[in-house]
């Protein structure tokens, strides 16, 4: 779960991004998280993958209090929370198949484990038959999908994915965003920040606007600013 109470960030310019956020995301949940560009969007992605602490207020995500977490403890808090990046963030010359892997030999992940769970998250996402190609043999929403899975790959209860279609025409955001749907509807949160209006409201899911460090609306009634 994800739990944000009278959250502030402030930074040193003394700007404050966050001024007074309180929201929670219960397990299993899809959310999209909106709003125009420095509306706080992405300092709420930090403070829940543990890059920054709070001002003020608590931010608890998965068991973890992120205002008093110690720097030891956070490799494992993202553990359960997979981010998904608009710009891929791919190792070129690694295979597919090594992209994935990678994420799991990072975490110490024995091979057999890795020989196991590789090809179920790549035919989960659709990449199978691609798991020898690189990935600049791989169109832009092929790359998305190898983000996903890579994303995926450590079993992770949460998954952030940050403007995930922002590269991706229309035909192929609407697939990514379905696939998403599906591993949500396999158990896993899920917060997407996107600024596609067109998605949001097609997929009608709990839509939290931001604007201005702010949540002003949260619901089902979509993206209004």
């Amino acid at each position: 779960m994800i739990e944000f109470t009278d959250v502030v960030k402030s930074y040193r310019e003394g700007n404050d991004a966050l001024k007074g956020v309180s929201m929670q995301i219960e397990d299993g949940e899809f959310c999209f998280l909106v709003g125009p560009s420095g509306s706080g969007k992405s300092t709420i992605i930090k403070l829940i993958t543990g890059e920054l602490k709070p001002t003020s207020g608590t931010v608890h995500v998965n068991g973890y209090s992120l205002e008093r977490i110690r720097r030891r403890e956070i490799p494992y808090l993202r553990r359960t929370v997979g981010v998904v990046f608009q710009d891929f963030r791919l190792i070129e010359n690694m295979t597919v198949y090594d992209n994935v892997a990678f994420a799991m030999r990072v975490i110490g992940a024995r091979e057999k484990e890795i020989k196991e769970r590789v090809p179920y998250v790549l035919e989960l996402v659709g990449l199978q038959s691609k798991e020898h190609r690189h990935p600049g043999e791989l169109s832009g929403g092929e790359q998305q999908r190898l983000a996903i899975a890579r994303a995926l790959v450590n079993n992770p209860s949460t998954i952030i994915a940050d403007e995930p279609t922002g590269n991706l025409d229309p035909q192929m955001s609407f697939e990514i965003m379905s696939l998403l749907q599906e591993i949500n509807n396999l158990g896993t949160t899920m917060l997407v920040v996107t600024h596609a209006k067109d998605l949001v409201e097609r997929f009608n899911k709990r839509t939290i606007v931001i604007n201005n460090g702010l949540i002003v609306s949260d619901g089902m009634e979509g993206y209004h600013l």
